[in-house]
Formats: C-alpha cells, structure tokens, sequence
C-alpha cells in the first residue's frame, strides 16, 4: 500500500568503477531522513544495463541490510527475456526486497498478447508484489492501459505500475478503471504533483536524489488534495525537475549529486560526463535554490 515519494536510485561509482557502497549508504540514509517512502535499487537511474547479475544481488542485499524495515525496498528487476526476468526477480527475492519494479520488455517489441503473457508467467513464478514500468521511450514498446489492469484483475501480486509515457490520458484510465489497491505512480517528475491530484499515489522519482524533503512533501500535500501548497513546492523546483533530464538520465542527476558532495561523478560506458553547457545551467539553478 506504498504511496508518496519512491527515489529512483542512481548506483554511485569509485573512480576505479566499482560500486561505492559508502556513497550508497549515506544516500540511503539521506532518503530516510528525508521522508522518502521506497527506494527503487537498480532501476533506469541505476544504470542496470550496465550492472552485472552479481552486482545487481550485492545491491539488493545491501540495501535490504541497511534500512529494511525503515524503507521499502523496491529491487528493478526487468529483461526482455522472460525467462532472464523470472530469473532476476527470484535473486532479488532471495536478498529479502519488499518488491520489485519490472519494466516493459526491451528492443524486442511485444505485441500487447506477448506482453501479457510476459507479465503473467512471471507473476506466477514470482511471490513478491509486482510493480508494472511502462517507459516506451526507453523500451521502444508500450504496456498499454488495458493490459495493466487486465493483468492486475488476474494476478494478486501485480500491485502497480509506474507510468512514465508522459501522457496524462494513460493515468486517468489508470485510474479510472483500477481495481481497489491497485497503485498508479508517475514516473514524470514534473506531472507527478498534477497525478496525485487526480488521484495517483505517488511517483518514483528521479529529482527525489536531489531534493528528498521537499519532494516528499510535494508529493504528501498532493496526495492529500492541498493543491494550494503541493504548488508553492512544484513551481520552486519545476526548473531543476526540466534539466534533470536536459540529457539522458542518470547523467544530470548523476552530476548534480557529485556537486553536493554526495558521490564521484563516474559512469560507466556508454554514459559519460554532461556537456559544460547543460552543466553550467543544473548548477546555477542548483545554487539559486541554495542546493550547493
């Protein structure tokens, strides 16, 4: 029954390219404080293509160890193999996380028959609730509306989705045809505050590593139905919530948090640094806000 701000968690990198578990910890920390409700480990801002199966299970166990109890812990789980995602999830399930976060099957392109069948065996192979993620412009595909909730009406422990389409017609069909418990989070920082207004429960975040409190509180209000002060919120970090994605993410977010001390600006190929450019406009609206 999660509902308020979910952070999408970046995976901070040592210069060396391991995983800095240090810098993992202290965010993990920052969001406890911060009021954040889940955290999503290895999802898209994690960089997940790029982690290997034993990485994403140190990850996973880590996070559990750290604030099970005091956060939910959400473990990214997708393949465009199914087999591969039943696979994934049970390692996740294995290290004790609360849930897990399947996108949409990648670069293959089901058919939204396929996709159903997708989603349906690994709910039967799977007993952790499920949360759908639907990012057709990452995925090249679409879960569709439809088979969202189809697929909740047939399986118990398909609890939510993440919608990040961008497109508010897919939340209002969300939410006007869900079943009762059946969660819908944004996965656009930007309209997340306009969603819960309409009735979604949340959002899996990205801006959320930069700004935990407030973006916790943007998203409490909103849910709560105070427009008045969820606005007052939104307007204040609409700017720094655009150029988070003024390149691919996790790459702004990835430098915005190496501005405030909290991990070294490293990637891992094919992503690199941000151009100075878009750089000097996330760090002057950064400082504006006094983030650093």
């Amino acid at each position: 029954m999660l509902q308020g701000s979910i952070a999408a968690l970046v995976t901070p990198f040592k210069k060396d390219g391991s995983i800095d578990m240090k810098a993992f910890d202290a965010m993990l920390e920052a969001h406890v404080a911060g009021g954040t409700k889940g955290v999503v480990v290895c999802g898209t801002t994690g960089e997940t293509p790029t982690l290997s199966e034993t990485e994403d299970a140190e990850m996973f166990r880590h996070a559990v160890e750290r604030v099970g109890g005091r956060m939910t812990v959400i473990a990214g789980t997708g393949s465009n193999s199914t087999q591969s995602c039943i696979k994934y999830t049970q390692n996740a399930v294995s290290a004790g996380v609360d849930a897990v976060l399947v996108v949409g099957p990648y670069y293959n392109k089901p058919t939204s028959k396929g996709m159903y069948l997708h989603f349906s065996e690994l709910a039967k192979n799977i007993d952790v609730p499920i949360i759908l993620y639907n990012v057709p412009g990452r995925t090249g595909s679409a879960i569709k509306p439809d088979v969202a909730i189809q697929l909740a009406a047939d399986h118990k422990n398909i609890v939510g989705i993440k919608e990040a389409s961008g497109n508010l017609h897919n939340i209002e069909y969300l939410l006007k045809h869900r079943q009762e418990g059946f969660r819908v989070y944004s996965g656009d920082d930007g309209i997340a505050m306009m969603c819960n207004l309409l009735g979604a429960d949340g959002c899996i975040s990205v801006a959320a590593n930069v700004f935990p409190k407030e973006f916790s509180q943007m998203m409490e209000l909103s849910i709560a139905g105070d427009a008045k002060a969820a606005r007052e919120i939104h307007f204040k970090y609409c700017k720094l919530m655009d150029l988070l994605f003024v390149e691919s993410n996790p790459i702004p977010v990835k430098a915005a948090l190496a501005a405030m001390g909290m991990i070294e600006e490293v990637y891992r190929a094919p992503l690199c640094a941000m151009e100075e450019s878009n750089k000097k406009l996330l760090l002057d609206e950064m400082k504006s806000l006094k983030l650093i």
